[in-house]
Protein backbone atom coordinates (compact mmCIF):
# COMPACT_ATOMS: atom_id res chain seq x y z
CA UNK A 1 0.00 0.00 0.00
CA UNK A 2 1.57 3.14 -1.14
CA UNK A 3 2.43 5.13 2.20
CA UNK A 4 0.74 9.16 2.02
CA UNK A 5 2.85 12.33 1.86
CA UNK A 6 1.94 15.51 3.27
CA UNK A 7 3.41 18.43 3.29
CA UNK A 8 3.29 21.37 6.37
CA UNK A 9 4.64 24.45 5.52
CA UNK A 10 4.63 27.65 7.61
CA UNK A 11 4.94 31.40 6.52
CA UNK A 12 5.57 34.51 8.32
CA UNK A 13 2.71 34.65 10.38
CA UNK A 14 2.07 34.66 14.80
CA UNK A 15 1.15 30.87 15.26
CA UNK A 16 4.12 29.01 13.79
CA UNK A 17 4.23 26.20 16.61
CA UNK A 18 1.45 25.26 15.25
CA UNK A 19 2.91 23.79 12.14
CA UNK A 20 5.48 22.41 14.45
CA UNK A 21 2.76 20.64 16.48
CA UNK A 22 0.92 19.02 12.89
CA UNK A 23 4.11 17.83 12.23
CA UNK A 24 4.20 16.31 15.91
CA UNK A 25 0.72 14.49 15.39
CA UNK A 26 0.79 13.29 12.22
CA UNK A 27 0.52 9.80 12.24
CA UNK A 28 3.60 7.54 11.74
CA UNK A 29 2.04 5.86 8.79
CA UNK A 30 2.04 9.35 6.91
CA UNK A 31 5.23 10.71 5.21
CA UNK A 32 6.47 14.10 6.45
CA UNK A 33 7.35 16.85 4.48
CA UNK A 34 8.11 20.17 6.36
CA UNK A 35 8.94 23.79 4.79
CA UNK A 36 9.68 27.13 7.03
CA UNK A 37 9.45 30.41 5.40
CA UNK A 38 12.71 32.73 6.30
CA UNK A 39 9.55 34.85 7.85
CA UNK A 40 8.52 32.02 9.65
CA UNK A 41 11.67 31.35 10.99
CA UNK A 42 11.92 34.56 12.25
CA UNK A 43 8.76 34.34 14.13
CA UNK A 44 9.76 30.86 15.59
CA UNK A 45 12.38 32.40 16.81
CA UNK A 46 10.58 35.00 18.85
CA UNK A 47 7.95 32.91 20.05
CA UNK A 48 9.85 29.62 20.35
CA UNK A 49 13.57 30.74 20.55
CA UNK A 50 14.36 27.97 17.39
CA UNK A 51 15.02 28.15 13.61
CA UNK A 52 14.54 25.48 11.00
CA UNK A 53 14.76 24.53 7.84
CA UNK A 54 15.36 26.90 4.56
CA UNK A 55 12.55 27.62 2.14
CA UNK A 56 15.28 28.17 -0.92
CA UNK A 57 15.19 24.61 -2.01
CA UNK A 58 12.82 24.65 -5.26
CA UNK A 59 13.67 21.69 -6.37
CA UNK A 60 13.45 19.94 -3.54
CA UNK A 61 11.21 16.75 -4.32
CA UNK A 62 8.21 17.78 -3.06
CA UNK A 63 7.87 20.48 -6.18
CA UNK A 64 7.20 18.22 -8.48
CA UNK A 65 3.81 16.46 -9.30
CA UNK A 66 5.61 13.54 -10.11
CA UNK A 67 6.76 13.15 -6.73
CA UNK A 68 3.17 11.98 -5.98
CA UNK A 69 2.52 14.20 -2.50
CA UNK A 70 -1.19 13.79 -1.37
CA UNK A 71 -2.19 16.73 0.37
CA UNK A 72 -0.42 20.15 1.97
CA UNK A 73 -1.47 22.39 4.72
CA UNK A 74 -0.13 25.86 5.30
CA UNK A 75 -0.57 26.45 9.00
CA UNK A 76 0.05 29.18 9.65
CA UNK A 77 -0.55 31.13 6.31
CA UNK A 78 0.88 34.75 5.98
CA UNK A 79 -1.43 36.95 3.84
CA UNK A 80 1.63 37.61 1.51
CA UNK A 81 1.99 33.18 1.04
CA UNK A 82 -1.88 33.47 0.52
CA UNK A 83 -1.74 36.31 -2.32
CA UNK A 84 1.46 34.89 -3.75
CA UNK A 85 -0.28 31.34 -4.54
CA UNK A 86 -3.77 33.29 -6.01
CA UNK A 87 -1.51 35.09 -8.10
CA UNK A 88 0.44 31.58 -9.23
CA UNK A 89 3.51 33.36 -8.04
CA UNK A 90 5.53 30.17 -6.67
CA UNK A 91 8.74 31.84 -5.85
CA UNK A 92 9.99 29.92 -3.36
CA UNK A 93 9.70 25.92 -1.86
CA UNK A 94 5.75 26.76 0.09
CA UNK A 95 4.46 28.79 -2.95
CA UNK A 96 5.89 26.15 -5.60
CA UNK A 97 4.52 23.06 -3.70
CA UNK A 98 1.06 24.93 -3.41
CA UNK A 99 1.12 25.77 -7.14
CA UNK A 100 1.58 21.85 -7.63
CA UNK A 101 -1.09 20.69 -5.24
CA UNK A 102 -3.50 23.43 -7.43
CA UNK A 103 -2.15 21.77 -11.03
CA UNK A 104 -2.50 18.18 -9.56
CA UNK A 105 -6.12 18.77 -7.92
CA UNK A 106 -4.61 17.73 -4.58
CA UNK A 107 -5.84 18.72 -1.07
CA UNK A 108 -4.37 21.93 -0.29
CA UNK A 109 -5.22 23.75 3.00
CA UNK A 110 -4.18 27.51 3.86
CA UNK A 111 -5.01 28.41 7.47
CA UNK A 112 -4.49 31.66 7.12
CA UNK A 113 -3.95 34.02 10.71
CA UNK A 114 -4.88 37.75 10.49
CA UNK A 115 -7.60 39.13 11.86
CA UNK A 116 -9.87 41.63 10.33
CA UNK A 117 -9.28 40.44 6.81
CA UNK A 118 -8.80 42.91 4.42
CA UNK A 119 -11.17 43.14 1.07
CA UNK A 120 -8.05 42.12 -0.49
CA UNK A 121 -7.51 38.99 1.21
CA UNK A 122 -10.61 37.94 1.20
CA UNK A 123 -10.77 38.26 -2.34
CA UNK A 124 -7.70 36.19 -3.02
CA UNK A 125 -9.72 33.67 -0.44
CA UNK A 126 -11.79 33.47 -2.53
CA UNK A 127 -10.33 32.92 -5.89
CA UNK A 128 -8.55 30.18 -4.43
CA UNK A 129 -11.64 28.76 -2.54
CA UNK A 130 -13.45 28.61 -6.31
CA UNK A 131 -10.15 26.47 -7.48
CA UNK A 132 -10.91 23.80 -4.77
CA UNK A 133 -8.51 25.10 -2.19
CA UNK A 134 -9.81 24.73 1.39
CA UNK A 135 -9.38 28.09 3.51
CA UNK A 136 -9.62 27.30 7.23
CA UNK A 137 -8.17 29.53 9.56
CA UNK A 138 -7.70 29.20 13.21
CA UNK A 139 -11.30 29.88 14.47
CA UNK A 140 -11.88 28.26 17.79
CA UNK A 141 -15.36 26.68 18.71
CA UNK A 142 -16.81 26.27 22.38
CA UNK A 143 -18.49 23.33 22.19
CA UNK A 144 -15.37 21.21 22.92
CA UNK A 145 -14.92 22.84 25.73
CA UNK A 146 -11.48 23.81 25.81
CA UNK A 147 -9.47 24.99 29.10
CA UNK A 148 -6.27 25.31 28.17
CA UNK A 149 -3.54 27.07 25.23
CA UNK A 150 -2.84 23.52 24.45
CA UNK A 151 -6.26 22.14 24.31
CA UNK A 152 -7.42 24.75 21.73
CA UNK A 153 -4.06 23.96 19.47
CA UNK A 154 -5.44 20.40 19.54
CA UNK A 155 -8.94 21.61 18.42
CA UNK A 156 -7.79 23.41 15.29
CA UNK A 157 -4.96 20.35 14.27
CA UNK A 158 -8.17 18.13 14.86
CA UNK A 159 -9.81 19.87 12.63
CA UNK A 160 -7.36 20.26 10.07
CA UNK A 161 -6.34 16.75 10.26
CA UNK A 162 -10.33 15.82 9.61
CA UNK A 163 -10.32 17.84 6.15
CA UNK A 164 -7.04 15.79 5.51
CA UNK A 165 -9.02 13.08 6.22
CA UNK A 166 -6.46 11.50 9.32
CA UNK A 167 -8.47 9.95 12.10
CA UNK A 168 -8.02 11.53 15.84
CA UNK A 169 -9.58 12.40 18.91
CA UNK A 170 -7.62 15.55 19.32
CA UNK A 171 -10.85 17.58 20.64
CA UNK A 172 -14.46 17.02 22.21
CA UNK A 173 -16.79 16.36 19.39
CA UNK A 174 -20.23 17.64 18.85
CA UNK A 175 -22.85 15.67 21.11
Amino acid sequence: MKKRKIVVATSGASGVNLGLKIVELLPQEIEKHFIMTKNSEVVLDKEMGATIHDNADISASISSGSFGVDAMIIAPCSMNTLAKIACGIADNLVTRCASVMIKEHKKLILAPREMPFSAIALENMHKLASLGVIIAPPVMAYYSEQQTLEEMEDFLIGKWFDLLGIENSLYKRWE
